[in-house]
């Protein structure tokens, strides 16, 4: 399953941005896979967290193997040295293990979240040991599909900025009136920016200040 969006989003990002405009003619259709169990999206997070995609894929395959479904039962059947052993550090199990632990008593409800409020979602996720609110933004996109995703906490979106408005800095202000510009279709703003900044669009360079070499 990809992120869902069309000619609605589109035609309105392009009317809104002239240079936007020109990078989505550039890049086209954008194919990002999502995954809509929140349960594994959350898990899948975790693990990612500070190591490179390849690593994550390699833990999270391991994990999917072992358990087949990775719910909050699995996890709890598997125990903590199962899970270390696929390669996440004890840390890391800690927070999985207390994920599901608040998932089977209720105190985090998978079902209840889809219906709440983007900011509210963003508060629930990031209070769970483990999850901040970058990667609370990150699971309202790429699990949720909510529409209107922008994360200032995320480096490849700000090299992105800077790359097509040709900006040194993005100051939270600045940054603020992109979001403005983008709303209510943040999220697809957000794919366009992430493929400028992965090298989409030959020629389109970084205009920060490079460093000074000591």
């Amino acid at each position: 399953m990809y992120f869902q969006y069309g000619e609605k989003e589109i035609e309105y990002l392009k009317g809104k941005d002239k240079k936007l405009a020109e990078v989505i003619n550039a890049v086209g259709m954008i194919e990002r896979e999502t995954d809509d169990d929140l349960f594994s999206s959350v898990v899948h997070h975790i693990i990612g967290q500070q190591i490179s995609t390849k690593a994550q894929a390699t833990i999270w395959q391991r994990m999917q193997d072992a358990l087949g479904v990775v719910n909050a039962d699995t996890v709890f059947s598997c125990g903590r040295d199962e899970l270390q052993s696929f390669g996440m550090t004890f840390r890391k199990v800690e927070y999985i293990e207390d994920f599901a632990k608040n998932v089977k008593n209720g105190s985090f409800d998978l079902e209840g979240i889809w219906e709440k409020p983007d900011d509210e979602v963003i508060r629930e996720l990031s209070a769970l040991n483990g999850i901040g609110v970058w990667t609370a933004e990150m699971i309202m996109l790429f699990c949720m599909q909510r529409p209107n995703v922008f994360s200032f906490q995320d480096l490849a979106i700000q090299r992105g900025l800077r790359m097509v408005y040709h900006h040194r800095e993005i100051s939270r202000e600045l940054f603020e009136k992109y979001r403005r510009r983008f709303s209510p279709y943040c999220s697809v703003a957000s794919l366009y920016l992430w493929a400028v900044s992965g090298g989409a669009i030959e020629g389109m360079k970084d205009y920060a200040p490079k460093k000074r070499q000591k």
